[in-house]
């Protein structure tokens, strides 16, 4: 038995509605203790402390469990040499058990890996199937790469109509790529400002790399005032 074990509900909500640092301990003593979802968390805030090899660990012990987020997050260790060598097979292989276990991060990541060809054979149709299944529990980020097989039209056949409602589904969930395709609809159907507000939006939560590649897109296009108040936005992170 461990100090957990005795904890009653409310307090246990208690602690972990309290300050950060009892919150943290008590993750701490949940992973310690050998609780997988205590152990996946406790990696995730290692991870934001800057302690990537310390999560790497962490994360391990979680998906030796079956943890469905423990074994995504040591998949995006293995892809990106978080607290470990580059390894994309493994991360893809993590990615895959996850997005089995039904997991809409491990079937987004595992999609990804397919339509990169990262660690595995590409296969786009597969990486679609799997982008639809996340996107049909809500999440932006595969909902957003939906629209676009929806917009290339190379995979299956293109629909315009499809691509804008996806897109402002990934908005509408917070994910900046949505955010810009969105925009990029909503310009060409001649709606200017609502356009605008999205690429304000986009600014504030996009990398930068991704920033740039929408700022190459801006210098671009035809219309002076998307042009210039779109680049503004962009850069400041704000509606105009």
């Amino acid at each position: 038995m461990t100090q957990l074990d005795s904890l009653s509900s409310e307090e246990i909500a208690a602690r972990l509605s309290g300050s950060p640092e009892a919150r943290a301990a008590l993750i701490r003593e949940g992973a310690e203790a050998g609780l997988a979802e205590a152990q996946a968390v406790y990696g995730q805030m290692l991870l934001d402390a800057q302690k990537p090899g310390e999560a790497f660990g962490w994360f391990w012990k979680a998906a030796q469990q079956g943890h469905a987020m423990g074994l995504n997050m040591l998949g995006r260790c293995y892809d990106l040499g978080w607290g470990t060598q580059v390894d994309k097979v493994r991360a893809a292989e993590c990615f895959r058990v996850a997005a089995e276990a039904g997991l809409d991060w491990g079937m987004y990541n595992y999609g990804s890996a397919l339509a990169l060809g990262q660690g595995l054979i590409e296969d786009k149709a597969q990486a679609l199937v799997w982008f639809e299944k996340a996107a049909a529990m809500g999440h932006a980020k595969s909902t957003n790469f939906v629209g676009s097989f929806h917009e290339e039209g190379t995979l299956i056949p293109r629909d315009m109509a499809a691509a804008a409602d996806c897109y402002a589904r990934a908005a509408e969930g917070g994910d900046f790529r949505g955010m810009f395709n969105h925009a990029r609809m909503l310009a060409e159907a001649g709606d200017v400002d609502a356009a605008l507000a999205w690429i304000g939006q986009c600014g504030a939560a996009a990398t930068p790399a991704f920033r740039d590649k929408a700022l190459a897109w801006l210098a671009q296009v035809p219309d002076p005032r998307l042009r210039s108040a779109g680049t503004a936005a962009l850069r400041t992170g704000a509606k105009p």
